[in-house]
């Protein structure tokens, strides 16, 4: 399969060109590869074509040089390939049950033109078991082939961290499965074409699926230790930060630091290991107790913030809190499960009036996703009367606002700044604001 694909005798297809699917379809056109890129989205296509990175992923300068992309949002197009990569979201309802509608629905479309001798590999996060019992049926079903025969399946989980410029999706290793050992030689190799540190041949599809939905459980799980630190040590009148680091001198200790937990992956993921786990008998102690730590942060930060304010005689009712950042990590412009709306939803409920700047967020997907009217960093002198001020995410530009230029937005003289990501020097912020951070 990989000599055809360098030939361009066979094409490989992305199905889902977002934040995975995008610098995936990109490393492989480097490689000399013919690519479909597909997504249902056709007015993101069209962003494409024009040679736009909506996701900061890839770049316009990198984007424009690649003519062997081929975008589009017509289904019969993914009959051009044999090599199919499955990069939808995987997202949860509001009950936390995980919604696989998007997977299936990308594995139905795949089905219905799918050609013998193909391979399907997918990327999206799910839980043990959902590729083989549930995307393989639907497969058979669309196409009317036999898997195994007519086709075969592979999993390889994404590792894609949105905004790293450093940790990029050709420099992390991947992990592999494959329905048989042909197919997994056949994936294997298809990938060690475009991932530098090669491979990791999983003994199964399961273990695959499970090595991907524990990664960011592991995280989800640290976080939520570090979390329930920050409200022990608020209790007790101890700097959280200034404790981590203290602990951070012995070589063994993890590097974790507390905040909100939101995002696509960190935030979901753990609710897809322990829904499989209930289905087979086992009620998630360590797991799910994490998320709810986790889940409990902005009510925790607003009530610090509403508490500081009393404590300081800054009234609460119509005053005006500036947030700074909406986007559930720095750098990135996506807006998916960002638990800063919470924080300013918690706000709200006290009648506090919110003012929002993201430096990376698009506008529009912020009215869209939260009904958010964000304003624009360069529009922070126009902004007057701030009571207070909460630096939600590290974006870069943030770091570089002086602390007096914020002062100069600010209503009184000590002005509450909440710095939940550690964005100022400490002791210089608290020479000039009512200072707090996590």
């Amino acid at each position: 399969m990989n000599k055809l694909l360098v030939t361009n005798q066979e094409k490989i297809s992305l199905v889902g060109m977002g934040y995975v699917g995008l610098p995936l379809a990109v490393i492989f056109a480097e490689k000399g590869i013919d690519v479909i890129g597909f997504d249902l989205n056709s007015e993101k296509i069209q962003t494409y074509k024009k040679g736009v990175d909506p996701t900061h992923e890839v770049g316009k300068e990198r984007l424009v040089k690649i003519k062997n992309i081929e975008y589009t949002s017509n289904p019969e197009d993914l009959k051009k390939a044999k090599f199919h990569i499955v990069a939808v979201p995987t997202p949860v309802g509001k009950d936390n049950v995980p919604n696989l509608k998007p997977v299936e629905g990308a594995t139905k479309l795949i089905g219905q033109n799918l050609t013998k001798g193909s391979y399907v590999v997918f990327e999206s996060t799910v839980y043990p078991g959902v590729t083989e019992d549930i995307c393989i049926p639907i497969l058979e079903k669309e196409s009317g082939l036999k898997a195994g025969i007519d086709f075969k399946v592979g999993y390889s989980p994404e590792r894609v961290n949105p905004g790293d410029k450093v940790n990029t999706v050709e420099k992390i290793m991947k992990i592999v499965s494959g329905m048989d050992e042909e197919s997994l030689d056949v994936i294997a190799k298809v990938y060690e074409m475009v991932i530098e540190p090669g491979v990791h041949r999983a003994t199964s599809i399961k273990v695959a699926e499970a090595a991907k939905v524990i990664e960011n459980s592991q995280r989800d799980v640290n976080i939520a230790f570090t979390n329930e630190l920050a409200m022990i040590f608020e209790k007790m009148g101890i700097d959280t930060i200034d404790v981590l680091e203290a602990a951070g001198t012995k070589w063994n200790f993890l590097p974790f630091r507390p905040g909100l937990v939101g995002g696509h992956c960190i935030g979901v993921d753990p609710y897809y290991l322990t829904y499989k786990s209930e289905q087979e008998g086992y009620i998630s102690k360590l797991i799910l107790n994490g998320r709810q730590i986790n889940n409990g942060m902005a009510k925790f930060i607003a009530e610090k913030v509403i508490k500081m304010m009393i404590q300081n005689d800054i009234r609460i009712k119509g005053s005006r809190i500036l947030i700074m950042g909406l986007t559930f990590k720095e750098d990135c412009p996506d807006l998916r499960n960002s638990k800063v709306i919470d924080v300013i939803n918690e706000l709200k409920e006290y009648g506090v009036e919110v003012i929002v700047t993201d430096a990376v967020a698009d506008k529009k997907e912020a009215k869209k996703e939260y009904g958010v009217e964000l304003k624009e960093l360069k529009e922070l002198k126009n902004i007057k009367d701030i009571d207070a001020v909460i630096c939600a995410v590290k974006h870069k530009e943030y770091l570089e606002i002086k602390l007096d230029e914020l002062k100069t937005i600010c209503r009184n003289k000590k002005t509450l700044l909440v710095d939940l990501k550690g964005c100022f020097d400490k002791e210089e912020a608290k020479k000039e604001y009512i200072y707090w951070r996590l």
